[in-house]
């Protein structure tokens, strides 16, 4: 993967780019879907606000090490920094948002809060960038749509028509107004930053906003006594769920609508149920599988259709 940001000019001018920013955004779906079930791993023994903070951390200082090391940028402020600190703050209000919800809720529940994500990042897509979101697009969004609340669902039509909305899915939904708007927002303000010097920044503001809001939290936690459970799911977070998904993001940004890449949302649950079976919590019947093939067709329709 490139560190150089796509010229807006080539953003749709090949074939390989459009597969790569697919593929980036499968990938992120992927690693996204970890942080619901192993992220929550963490939470009987630390807060919210301080494990989040503590990832930005871990994952700022490693951004860092690969943008001014490893790919030798210079380091310099950035212009207009104030990007970055409203980039940070959306951000920052979604992760609070969602480990606040896995307090109250399931992983599951709130992995089907987040497939309200692309839907609203086509509206913010076409409020901040004017993507008018084609017709096949559309229907295959909300064909994928379909697949996965039955997957989320577990194949009970009687479990969807019983969908009770409670507080903890509320909070998240709130959060997901915040991510969704992140995506079309992060080409809106890009200047040309390679990938990693953004991203650095971004981890950093979004680490500032989190560190701000949750100090006592911070103070207060005895970091120390941690388990190594709680431990690994904190740099899981700041690393693969933090730091690689901020990459992944910034290069299929210059790639693909924001409509088409937050589609990719739709492979979350389709991933924390896989991850639930892996961990040993059982597997899913058939018909859910069946849920599982519609979403990953609808998604097929969505890489072969036109960009808005």
């Amino acid at each position: 993967m490139t560190d150089a940001p796509v010229p807006s000019h080539q953003i749709h001018a090949t074939g390989i780019d459009r597969f790569r920013g697919h593929l980036a955004m499968f990938t992120f779906a992927a690693l996204i879907a970890g942080s619901f079930s192993f992220g929550r791993l963490a939470l009987p023994y630390v807060d919210p606000a301080p494990l989040n903070a503590v990832r930005y951390i871990i994952g700022a200082a490693v951004m860092g090490l690969y943008a001014f090391g490893l790919r030798g940028h210079r380091f310099q402020w950035p212009e207009a920094p104030w990007r970055f600190a409203i980039l940070g703050a959306l951000m920052g209000f979604y992760f609070v948002a969602m480990f606040v919800a896995l307090t109250m809720t399931s992983p599951v529940s709130t992995s089907a809060v987040f497939t309200l994500m692309p839907l609203l990042t086509a509206f913010f897509g076409y409020l901040i960038l004017q993507q008018v979101v084609r017709p096949l697009v559309g229907v295959s969004l909300i064909f994928a749509a379909v697949g996965s609340v039955w997957v989320i669902f577990r194949g009970d039509v009687d479990a969807i028509l019983r969908f009770d909305i409670g507080q903890g899915e509320v909070i998240y939904f709130l959060g997901c107004i915040g991510h969704a708007a992140f995506a079309p927002l992060l080409r809106k303000f890009d200047r040309g930053e390679p990938s990693s010097v953004s991203t650095f920044f971004i981890l950093v503001a979004t680490g500032f906003w989190i560190s701000l809001y949750g100090a006592p939290g911070i103070i207060s936690t005895d970091w120390t006594a941690l388990p190594p459970v709680a431990w690994m799911a904190i740099v899981y977070l700041a690393l693969f769920s933090g730091t690689i998904t901020f990459l992944l993001m910034q290069f299929s940004a210059q790639r693909m609508p924001a409509s088409k890449m937050l589609a990719y949302g739709y492979l979350v649950p389709v991933f924390v149920i896989l991850y639930e079976g892996l961990l040993g919590n059982g597997w899913v019947p058939v018909s859910v599988m069946i849920g599982a093939f519609v979403t990953c067709l609808g998604l097929v329709v969505l890489y072969f259709s036109k960009d808005s």
